[in-house]
């Protein structure tokens, strides 16, 4: 390096050469610190002062622009807002949940599926919304099976999230099919099946968020304060179920801009 580039980028760990052995070779694997440091020293001399990226125009044509919106959550309906001791219980609640999640996730990993749970393949966006809500929410059917009384039919009424099932999901299908729910959600009202994937897939998401996660969970809260306002009959579970995801998006995730305030 240059003497005047020395002065601005000082060597933090120096390395005399008579530190080292006379046999020092530095086209050999190092075998003491001196000799590490020494390789790296002549490593980065070799660089060039200056580096140019090729870039390949076509690329730059393909989602040049992220678009994040930073409003807030609507405010709950007059006497549903949650008070912050109930918020605070549903974030330990929760923090429990991932603890355990994570301390048996091999155990659960390594259990048989039933012959029936075919898990989708993790780009399937059709197929995650019909494993996880059925076939009768993913159709928007509401006539009974005439076998509704020889048992549950998963197939049609979906699978929960068992533990042996997410287990199994990595960091891109959690991401992946948080993403396919939630875009169903935007359009679809709010059903309990729904609600308990999404639950799950939240405790699956690894902290810290990657961007793409941070945007989905900010979205879905902003779509539950969305459907509590417009919540005709005030049915008061519904509400609290909406109201939990907005506490752990906000509180567990940190994304206090869109807490509810406490009642």
């Amino acid at each position: 390096m240059e003497s005047g580039v020395e002065e601005l980028m000082p060597r933090l760990l120096p390395v005399d050469d008579g530190d080292l052995a006379e046999d020092f070779d530095p086209t050999v694997p190092p075998r003491t610190p001196q000799e590490y440091l020494k390789r790296v020293q002549i490593e980065a001399a070799r660089c060039p002062d200056v580096v140019v990226a090729q870039i390949d125009p076509k690329k730059l044509r393909k989602k040049q622009t992220v678009n994040i919106s930073i409003s807030g959550c609507q405010p709950a309906p007059e006497g549903y807002s949650p008070t912050l001791k109930w918020q605070q219980q549903q974030v330990a609640n929760f923090s429990a949940v991932r603890q355990s999640l994570n301390k048996h996730r091999n155990h659960w990993r390594s259990q048989h599926l039933d012959s029936n749970v075919t898990m989708p393949k993790s780009e399937d966006e059709e197929g995650w919304k019909k494993f996880c809500l059925g076939e009768r929410t993913y159709s928007e059917i509401d006539v009974l099976s005439d076998n509704e009384n020889l048992g549950i039919d998963y197939i049609k009424v979906g699978f929960p999230p068992l533990l042996s099932i997410v287990s199994r999901m990595n960091q891109a299908t959690v991401t992946s099919v948080l993403e396919y729910l939630i875009s169903w959600f935007g359009e679809k009202k709010f059903t309990p099946e729904l609600g308990r994937w999404l639950y799950a897939l939240l405790a699956c998401l690894e902290k810290p968020l990657l961007p793409e996660a941070h945007s989905l969970i900010r979205q879905l809260a902003r779509r539950c304060s969305e459907v509590r306002v417009l919540e005709e009959n005030k049915n008061e579970e519904q509400i609290s179920a909406l109201n939990l995801i907005i506490c752990l998006v906000s509180r567990y995730f940190d994304q206090r801009d869109l807490a509810d305030e406490p009642s």
